[in-house]
Protein backbone atom coordinates (compact mmCIF):
# COMPACT_ATOMS: atom_id res chain seq x y z
CA UNK A 1 0.00 0.00 0.00
CA UNK A 2 1.10 3.53 -0.75
CA UNK A 3 2.46 4.96 2.55
CA UNK A 4 0.67 8.24 1.86
CA UNK A 5 -2.66 6.43 1.34
CA UNK A 6 -2.06 4.35 4.47
CA UNK A 7 -1.40 7.49 6.49
CA UNK A 8 -4.56 9.05 5.13
CA UNK A 9 -6.50 5.93 6.13
CA UNK A 10 -5.11 6.11 9.68
CA UNK A 11 -6.11 9.77 9.87
CA UNK A 12 -9.67 8.99 8.75
CA UNK A 13 -9.89 6.14 11.26
CA UNK A 14 -8.67 8.32 14.13
CA UNK A 15 -11.08 11.08 13.15
CA UNK A 16 -13.97 8.59 13.04
CA UNK A 17 -13.09 7.22 16.48
CA UNK A 18 -12.88 10.76 17.81
CA UNK A 19 -16.34 11.56 16.43
CA UNK A 20 -17.80 8.42 18.02
CA UNK A 21 -16.22 9.20 21.38
CA UNK A 22 -17.43 12.79 21.23
CA UNK A 23 -21.06 11.91 20.56
CA UNK A 24 -20.95 9.21 23.24
CA UNK A 25 -19.65 11.75 25.76
CA UNK A 26 -22.38 14.17 24.73
CA UNK A 27 -24.96 11.48 25.47
CA UNK A 28 -23.48 10.88 28.94
CA UNK A 29 -23.51 14.64 29.56
CA UNK A 30 -27.17 14.74 28.55
CA UNK A 31 -27.80 11.77 30.85
CA UNK A 32 -26.27 13.69 33.75
CA UNK A 33 -28.48 16.69 33.00
CA UNK A 34 -31.58 14.48 32.89
CA UNK A 35 -30.61 12.84 36.19
CA UNK A 36 -30.29 16.26 37.83
CA UNK A 37 -33.58 17.41 36.35
CA UNK A 38 -35.33 14.34 37.78
CA UNK A 39 -33.69 14.82 41.19
CA UNK A 40 -34.84 18.45 41.24
CA UNK A 41 -38.37 17.47 40.22
CA UNK A 42 -38.53 14.98 43.09
CA UNK A 43 -37.37 17.62 45.57
CA UNK A 44 -39.88 20.13 44.19
CA UNK A 45 -42.69 17.61 44.56
CA UNK A 46 -41.88 16.37 48.05
CA UNK A 47 -41.06 19.79 49.53
CA UNK A 48 -43.60 21.98 47.64
CA UNK A 49 -40.75 24.11 46.28
CA UNK A 50 -42.10 26.08 43.34
CA UNK A 51 -38.71 27.72 42.74
CA UNK A 52 -37.01 24.40 42.07
CA UNK A 53 -40.00 23.30 40.00
CA UNK A 54 -39.57 26.37 37.80
CA UNK A 55 -35.88 25.52 37.31
CA UNK A 56 -36.88 22.03 36.15
CA UNK A 57 -39.11 23.55 33.47
CA UNK A 58 -36.28 25.79 32.25
CA UNK A 59 -33.96 22.78 32.07
CA UNK A 60 -36.40 21.04 29.73
CA UNK A 61 -35.42 23.40 26.90
CA UNK A 62 -31.72 22.72 27.53
CA UNK A 63 -32.28 18.97 27.33
CA UNK A 64 -34.33 19.32 24.14
CA UNK A 65 -31.44 21.23 22.55
CA UNK A 66 -28.97 18.54 23.61
CA UNK A 67 -31.16 15.86 22.03
CA UNK A 68 -31.32 17.73 18.71
CA UNK A 69 -27.54 18.29 18.61
CA UNK A 70 -26.70 14.65 19.40
CA UNK A 71 -29.28 13.41 16.91
CA UNK A 72 -27.88 15.60 14.14
CA UNK A 73 -24.28 14.58 14.80
CA UNK A 74 -25.20 10.88 14.97
CA UNK A 75 -27.04 11.06 11.65
CA UNK A 76 -24.07 12.85 10.09
CA UNK A 77 -21.80 10.01 11.23
CA UNK A 78 -24.18 7.48 9.65
CA UNK A 79 -24.24 9.41 6.37
CA UNK A 80 -20.53 10.24 6.10
CA UNK A 81 -18.85 7.23 7.71
CA UNK A 82 -21.32 4.41 7.01
CA UNK A 83 -20.19 2.53 10.13
CA UNK A 84 -20.49 -1.24 10.42
CA UNK A 85 -20.74 -3.88 13.15
CA UNK A 86 -20.13 -2.57 16.68
CA UNK A 87 -19.63 1.03 15.51
CA UNK A 88 -23.01 0.97 13.81
CA UNK A 89 -24.62 -0.48 16.95
CA UNK A 90 -23.10 2.33 19.03
CA UNK A 91 -24.50 5.07 16.79
CA UNK A 92 -27.94 3.44 16.62
CA UNK A 93 -27.93 2.97 20.41
CA UNK A 94 -27.07 6.63 20.94
CA UNK A 95 -29.91 7.74 18.64
CA UNK A 96 -32.43 5.55 20.50
CA UNK A 97 -31.11 6.43 23.94
CA UNK A 98 -31.28 10.21 23.48
CA UNK A 99 -34.97 9.86 22.63
CA UNK A 100 -35.65 8.01 25.85
CA UNK A 101 -33.59 10.52 27.82
CA UNK A 102 -35.56 13.40 26.30
CA UNK A 103 -38.81 11.69 27.29
CA UNK A 104 -37.53 11.21 30.84
CA UNK A 105 -36.95 14.97 30.82
CA UNK A 106 -40.53 15.52 29.63
CA UNK A 107 -41.90 13.35 32.44
CA UNK A 108 -39.74 15.18 35.01
CA UNK A 109 -41.26 18.43 33.76
CA UNK A 110 -44.75 16.97 34.26
CA UNK A 111 -43.82 16.21 37.88
CA UNK A 112 -42.60 19.80 38.31
CA UNK A 113 -45.91 21.14 36.95
CA UNK A 114 -47.85 18.93 39.36
CA UNK A 115 -45.62 20.18 42.20
CA UNK A 116 -46.55 23.78 41.36
CA UNK A 117 -50.25 22.91 41.31
CA UNK A 118 -50.04 21.12 44.66
CA UNK A 119 -48.14 24.01 46.24
CA UNK A 120 -50.80 26.44 45.00
CA UNK A 121 -53.57 24.30 46.52
CA UNK A 122 -51.98 24.43 49.97
CA UNK A 123 -52.39 21.30 52.07
CA UNK A 124 -50.16 18.48 50.93
CA UNK A 125 -52.05 15.25 50.23
CA UNK A 126 -51.76 11.83 51.74
CA UNK A 127 -49.67 9.60 49.51
CA UNK A 128 -46.59 11.78 49.28
CA UNK A 129 -44.64 9.08 51.15
CA UNK A 130 -45.51 6.58 48.41
CA UNK A 131 -44.43 9.12 45.80
CA UNK A 132 -41.09 9.71 47.52
CA UNK A 133 -40.39 5.98 47.77
CA UNK A 134 -41.21 5.31 44.12
CA UNK A 135 -39.26 8.39 43.06
CA UNK A 136 -36.12 7.18 44.82
CA UNK A 137 -36.38 3.79 43.11
CA UNK A 138 -36.92 5.27 39.66
CA UNK A 139 -34.04 7.75 40.08
CA UNK A 140 -31.79 4.83 40.99
CA UNK A 141 -32.89 3.00 37.82
CA UNK A 142 -31.96 5.98 35.66
CA UNK A 143 -28.56 6.26 37.35
CA UNK A 144 -27.79 2.54 36.95
CA UNK A 145 -28.86 2.38 33.33
CA UNK A 146 -26.56 5.28 32.39
CA UNK A 147 -23.75 3.60 34.32
CA UNK A 148 -24.42 0.36 32.41
CA UNK A 149 -24.16 2.27 29.14
CA UNK A 150 -20.90 3.96 30.15
CA UNK A 151 -19.36 0.61 31.16
CA UNK A 152 -20.90 -1.52 28.36
CA UNK A 153 -22.36 -3.73 31.10
CA UNK A 154 -25.13 -5.96 29.74
CA UNK A 155 -25.65 -7.88 33.01
CA UNK A 156 -26.30 -4.68 34.96
CA UNK A 157 -28.66 -3.60 32.20
CA UNK A 158 -30.65 -6.81 32.68
CA UNK A 159 -30.99 -6.09 36.41
CA UNK A 160 -32.63 -2.77 35.53
CA UNK A 161 -35.29 -4.64 33.57
CA UNK A 162 -36.03 -6.58 36.78
CA UNK A 163 -36.26 -3.27 38.68
CA UNK A 164 -38.92 -2.08 36.24
CA UNK A 165 -41.18 -4.94 37.32
CA UNK A 166 -40.79 -3.79 40.94
CA UNK A 167 -41.61 -0.20 39.92
CA UNK A 168 -44.76 -1.36 38.12
CA UNK A 169 -45.92 -3.27 41.22
CA UNK A 170 -45.19 -0.35 43.56
CA UNK A 171 -46.93 2.04 41.19
CA UNK A 172 -50.05 -0.14 41.23
CA UNK A 173 -49.97 -0.30 45.04
CA UNK A 174 -49.55 3.49 45.34
CA UNK A 175 -52.42 4.10 42.93
CA UNK A 176 -54.72 1.88 44.99
CA UNK A 177 -53.74 3.75 48.16
CA UNK A 178 -54.49 7.13 46.57
CA UNK A 179 -57.86 5.96 45.28
CA UNK A 180 -58.68 4.81 48.82
CA UNK A 181 -57.74 8.25 50.18
CA UNK A 182 -60.04 9.92 47.62
CA UNK A 183 -62.95 7.65 48.55
CA UNK A 184 -62.47 8.42 52.24
CA UNK A 185 -62.18 12.19 51.69
CA UNK A 186 -63.81 13.51 48.50
CA UNK A 187 -62.42 16.99 49.26
CA UNK A 188 -58.95 15.64 48.49
CA UNK A 189 -59.81 14.54 44.94
CA UNK A 190 -58.25 17.54 43.17
CA UNK A 191 -54.98 17.25 45.09
CA UNK A 192 -54.90 13.47 44.70
CA UNK A 193 -55.38 13.69 40.94
CA UNK A 194 -52.27 15.88 40.69
CA UNK A 195 -50.35 13.30 42.70
CA UNK A 196 -51.73 10.49 40.54
CA UNK A 197 -50.40 12.24 37.42
CA UNK A 198 -47.01 12.65 39.07
CA UNK A 199 -46.94 8.96 40.00
CA UNK A 200 -47.83 8.08 36.42
CA UNK A 201 -44.89 10.18 35.22
CA UNK A 202 -42.57 8.22 37.54
CA UNK A 203 -43.84 4.92 36.15
CA UNK A 204 -43.18 6.17 32.61
CA UNK A 205 -39.65 7.23 33.58
CA UNK A 206 -39.08 3.67 34.79
CA UNK A 207 -40.25 2.40 31.39
CA UNK A 208 -37.80 4.68 29.58
CA UNK A 209 -34.95 3.57 31.86
CA UNK A 210 -35.84 -0.02 30.97
CA UNK A 211 -35.81 0.90 27.27
CA UNK A 212 -32.29 2.28 27.65
CA UNK A 213 -31.18 -0.91 29.42
CA UNK A 214 -32.45 -2.87 26.41
CA UNK A 215 -30.48 -0.56 24.10
CA UNK A 216 -27.36 -1.32 26.18
CA UNK A 217 -27.86 -5.07 25.76
CA UNK A 218 -28.18 -4.53 22.00
CA UNK A 219 -25.03 -2.40 22.01
CA UNK A 220 -22.93 -4.92 23.94
CA UNK A 221 -24.32 -8.22 22.67
CA UNK A 222 -26.01 -7.34 19.38
CA UNK A 223 -29.26 -8.84 20.71
CA UNK A 224 -32.69 -7.24 20.26
CA UNK A 225 -34.42 -8.12 23.55
CA UNK A 226 -37.49 -5.90 23.27
CA UNK A 227 -40.65 -7.72 24.42
CA UNK A 228 -38.64 -10.83 25.32
CA UNK A 229 -39.30 -12.54 28.71
CA UNK A 230 -36.59 -11.73 31.27
CA UNK A 231 -35.76 -15.41 31.78
CA UNK A 232 -35.07 -15.79 28.06
CA UNK A 233 -32.85 -12.70 28.03
CA UNK A 234 -30.85 -14.01 30.98
CA UNK A 235 -30.35 -17.35 29.21
CA UNK A 236 -29.23 -15.62 26.00
CA UNK A 237 -26.74 -13.45 27.89
CA UNK A 238 -25.30 -16.51 29.64
CA UNK A 239 -24.92 -18.33 26.33
CA UNK A 240 -23.15 -15.36 24.74
CA UNK A 241 -20.52 -15.05 27.52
Amino acid sequence: MNPQAEGHGDHISKQFNSELEDVKNQLLEMGGAVEQQLADALVAMTSADTGIAAEVLVQEDVIDSMEIKIDEESNLILARRQPAASDLRLVLTIIKTVRDLERIGDESSKIARMAIKLAEEGDYPEGIVEFRHLGDRVARMVNLTLDAFARYDAKSALEIAHDDLVVDNEYGSAMRSLITYMMEDPRSISRMLNLLWALRALERIGDHAKNISEHVIYLVKGMDVRHAPLANIADQLSESD
